[in-house]
């Protein structure tokens, strides 16, 4: 079986840290994005499909130097082709029935009983799906039981068919293909409201689900991660305090208070005097004395100077 991953974007949202890293390879506690998706899989997925395009390079040599159990196939996309687009351009690998993702979701969603759920109901295609108090920001189906009815993108607020999301996780059918046309296609828009005659049904689940494209909800994520068992501490502390969940690798923590929902990656350090919460240091990323950080991306090698306050901001290193 296999699993396709759309991950072509260029990140806009989370730069300056997508200038120089693919949003698929940013870490998120212990590996990157894309490889929570991957190491999710059923065990019967034996061949993994990216389409990609930005930084296609970078993501060839992550996967020629890690394992990842399984085949993985990369299918650049030349121009910007839109999701339904994207599955188009890689119809040549898709044979059977298969998953489907977009790169940025973080969920709780069990695959196995997604893929089971559509063996039983049948039909082109099983989308998940979210519940959320406020649905105009996304696509919102309508439903008859399992079946989807009706599909309606980004209402205006107040007028949405329901408070059910797609949750960007399908599992479709090879015939999917056919009602694909060529070019810019949206998968939500075009494709999804022509083919509810064949078959197309919502899975519904619960625990979490972060569509982690932005520095609020790639911390989000973070967080439910760690509330779900990801924390751990092999910090090196001296006269340092660790308050609630957290992930600290190998990080230097020296007279600081640090937590609840930090990440700190190899190599990072936080001085004295500093506190730091809710934010992310990656490889390298120093914090000076006597600084406050809060809601923060601090990517590979960056630098809070002594005594600064930062909240909400995303800080790359820079060559001079």
């Amino acid at each position: 079986m296999k699993a396709l991953i759309l991950a072509g974007g260029m990140g806009t949202r989370l730069r300056p840290l997508t200038f120089s890293t693919p949003k698929p390879l940013l870490p998120l506690l212990d590996r990157p994005m894309v490889m929570h998706i991957i190491d999710s899989l059923p065990e019967e997925v034996d061949t993994v499909v990216l389409a990609v395009s930005y930084m296609k390079d970078q993501l060839e040599s992550f996967f020629r130097q890690h394992d990842c159990g399984r085949r993985i196939v990369l299918v650049n996309e030349e121009e910007p082709l839109g999701t339904g687009g994207a599955i188009r351009n890689v119809r040549q690998h898709l044979d059977d029935t298969f998953f489907c993702f977009n790169g940025d979701i973080i969920s709780s969603l069990d695959l196995r009983d997604l893929l089971a759920f559509h063996r039983r109901h049948g039909g082109i295609g099983t989308l998940s799906l979210w519940q959320v108090p406020d649905p105009s920001a996304f696509g919102v189906v309508g439903m008859d039981g399992e079946r989807i009815i009706d599909f309606q993108e980004k209402p205006a607020p107040g007028t949405a068919i329901s408070d059910l999301i797609n949750a960007g996780v399908y599992v479709f059918q090879p015939e999917l293909l056919d009602h694909i046309p060529s070019g810019v296609v949206s998968l939500e828009r075009k494709v999804f409201p022509s083919i509810l005659d064949r078959g197309l049904h919502g899975y519904r689940f619960q625990g979490y689900w972060v569509d982690c494209g932005t520095p609020e909800s790639y911390l989000r994520a973070q967080s439910e991660l760690l509330e779900h068992g990801r924390s751990m501490d092999r910090a090196r502390k001296r006269e340092a305090k660790v308050i609630g969940l957290n992930y600290l690798d190998r990080t230097d923590l020296n007279g600081c208070v640090i937590g609840p929902h930090v990440c700190a990656l190899p190599g990072s350090s936080i001085s004295e005097g500093s506190t730091v919460e809710r934010s992310v240091l990656m490889e390298g990323a120093k914090v000076g004395r006597g600084c406050r950080v809060k809601d923060c991306l601090l990517g590979p090698g960056a630098q809070v100077a002594d005594g600064e306050a930062v909240q909400g901001r995303v800080l790359a290193f820079l060559q001079p």
